[in-house]
């Protein structure tokens, strides 16, 4: 407090030191300098920033057109799929069904349960296929699926599929009697694709 000046009753009665005061008054100076400061760069770049975020947002909007086709094309439909994404695609498609479907959920075809073991040349069979495929690997992806993804994937696309394949009026009608016209025969037992059937 200043020699001259009697302590008010409302502030308490201790006494600050005279160098606090120049360092506030430090303080004062710098933010005065630093805000002056401020305004004259955003002044300055007022204009230029403008024409920055307008490029910003189309270029943000090319974004987000880009990111929409990728979400729209994903997952690919394979019978709309061209050379060499298809045969990549069918390659992988053939893989799992040899792999997982074939032995794990196929017993001896029948009258009643029929399959071809030439199922990848019949278009209906490949995009079924596929659709359960794709299913698959989502709901038996811990990050994705939960507990209940494997139970789910067999109720709503496994058992579906398979009923619309192999079914009497499905795409290997015809395979089962030995008149397809791409010459198919019911296999003794089910093949792999990989290697050629006995017979």
């Amino acid at each position: 407090m200043p020699d001259n000046q009697e302590p008010s009753e409302d502030l308490p009665g201790f006494e600050v030191p005279v160098a606090l005061f120049q360092d506030l008054e430090d303080l004062k100076a710098q933010v005065a300098a630093l805000t002056a400061q401020v305004q004259r760069l955003t002044e300055t770049d007022s204009g230029q920033d403008a024409a920055e975020d307008g490029d910003a947002a189309v270029g943000d909007q090319d974004g987000d057109e880009a990111a929409e086709e990728d979400e729209w094309q994903y997952p690919p439909f394979i019978l709309l799929l061209d050379s060499p994404q298809y045969d990549d695609e069918l390659r992988a498609l053939i893989e799992w069904v040899e792999g997982v479907l074939v032995p794990g959920y196929l017993a001896e075809p029948s009258a009643d349960a029929r399959w071809c073991h030439l199922w990848f040349e019949h278009p209906v069979a490949v995009a079924r296929l596929h659709a359960c495929w794709l299913a698959w690997q989502e709901l038996t992806d811990p990050a994705t699926c939960g507990y209940t993804g494997p139970s789910v994937w067999h109720r709503d696309h496994l058992d579906p599929c398979l009923n619309q394949l192999r079914g009497s009026t499905g795409p290997f009608a015809g395979c089962t009697k030995g008149e397809h016209q791409i010459g198919h025969r019911l296999p003794g037992i089910v093949p792999s694709a990989w290697s050629q059937p006995d017979g």
